[in-house]
């Protein structure tokens, strides 16, 4: 091992974490500041730039070595007394032009994490900081590849093998050129089971408004919403515009505009007045045929997407939302058709891992706002395997995937802080302290 750099700890934890994160916006980002627009694209040469920061940041300062896995996460490991470990982290890579924070702030946060433990003395568990390999799915449309493989939830060759970029490279090719092999990323689930996890912690960027629209820094995260997402076909008969009255119609994307309208008044019939019973639901594609301006649209194809907390609520959602498409359908003179694409349960945090994330807000900010994740993050996965949670940091101007994401430093201040007190109480619990 080489020799660390030491670290005083009299040196604010947010400002150095802050530094850092200057540092890798100055090597990763279009025009090198952090308002350029992250390219650290999963897989790519960008990001495996801000892997080799992060690797010589972790030897330059801490004197450890960076381990990957054979899903491609990287695993910085501090031995503590007992092998038992809390395993903290989120993601390097980030969407196209994508922000500062996205991800990058819970590894950051987490180097000054291994730092200050360092420096402290030998730790009573094991500390694992990790960064997960595509958590965006950016390039190839599958999001969580790390993590997932890592969870043992991931079929790499039914959902994997078939995907290629925009550039026509398949996903297999890139993964091979980083040293990662198709069959074999499951294996990093035994890597996850054999570091004898029993807590994963995570800071991230909220990525909305919320907490914005409360003016609190940071918040503690109930949990993952789960997510119903399919995509609706209404077939009709495409006609000439001008010669058919619109009472003789068969309007396929009529039914699908009536249908979006029922979506969301479904997301604001089942949404409650708590944090805890916020639910979506959106239409964010919609393709229409023939696709011109004289003729009445014969088909018409909508997307959905449904998020809730609770999994009864979102099985209630779902069954609304069918209801919807057959009167918009039946209104119109069309068929309607479903095609299932994706789904995942909701993923409720810890209940002794919430209090700690409360209590740490707490005692930094003054109060403990809460709320559910909509986007979907690593610590989805990871609560499947061991007790988790997440706080987040206020977003400014709340949204996130654009380099016009921000938070404000004060703010970043007091979610770093709360965040070093979670593993401390998170390391302190484990150890049985």
């Amino acid at each position: 091992m080489s020799a660390a750099r030491t670290v005083s700890l009299a040196v604010p934890a947010s400002e150095r974490v802050i530094a850092d994160l200057y540092e890798l916006a100055a090597r990763t980002a279009t025009d090198g500041s952090i308002h350029g627009g992250g390219q650290r694209v999963a897989w790519g040469p960008i990001w495996r730039e801000a892997r080799a920061w992060f690797t010589e940041k972790v030897k330059t300062d801490l004197g450890l070595p960076v381990h990957v896995d054979p899903a491609g996460n990287a695993w910085v490991t501090l031995q503590g007394e007992s092998d038992d470990s809390v395993v903290f982290g989120s993601h390097l890579d980030c969407v196209p032009s994508g922000g500062w924070l996205d991800g990058c702030l819970g590894v950051v946060a987490g180097i000054e994490v291994l730092r200050r433990h360092a420096a402290g003395g030998k730790s009573p568990v094991t500390l694992h900081l990790i960064d997960w390999a595509d958590e965006e799915g950016a390039r190839f449309g599958r999001s969580l590849a790390g993590s997932s493989s890592s969870a043992g939830t991931l079929d790499p060759h039914k959902e994997l093998a078939h995907l290629v970029d925009r550039a026509g490279v398949k996903l297999p090719d890139a993964l091979r050129e980083n040293g990662v092999e198709l069959d074999h990323m499951l294996d990093a689930h035994a890597y996850l089971l054999a570091r004898k996890p029993k807590a994963y912690l995570e800071l991230h960027i909220e990525q909305g408004p919320v907490l914005e629209s409360l003016q609190e820094p940071t918040g503690v995260v109930l949990g993952t919403m789960g997510v119903e997402r399919h995509m609706i076909r209404f077939k009709g008969q495409a006609v000439h515009a001008g010669a058919t009255p619109i009472p003789l119609r068969q309007d396929a994307f009529l039914s699908a505009a009536e249908f979006a309208l029922a979506c969301r008044d479904i997301g604001l019939k089942f949404s409650g007045d708590t944090p805890r019973t916020r639910v979506v639901a959106t239409c964010g594609v919609v393709k229409v045929e023939p696709g011109f301006v004289t003729a009445v649209p014969g088909f018409t194809e909508i997307s959905l997407d449904m998020r809730a907390l609770d999994a009864g609520v979102l099985a209630q959602m779902k069954a609304a939302a069918e209801e919807a498409s057959h009167i918009a359908a039946d209104r119109n003179g069309c068929s309607v058709a479903w095609e299932y694409i994706w789904q995942i349960e909701p993923r409720p945090f810890d209940p002794k891992l919430l209090e700690f994330c409360g209590e740490a807000v707490q005692q930094i900010v003054g109060r403990a706002p809460q709320l559910p994740s909509g986007p979907l993050h690593d610590a989805a996965e990871m609560a499947g395997i061991m007790p988790t949670v997440m706080m987040f940091a206020q977003s400014s101007p709340g949204i996130s995937h654009t380099k016009l994401e921000d938070t404000p430093i004060p703010h970043l201040d007091k979610s770093i802080r709360a965040f070093q007190l979670l593993v401390e109480k998170t390391v302190a619990h484990v150890a049985g302290i």
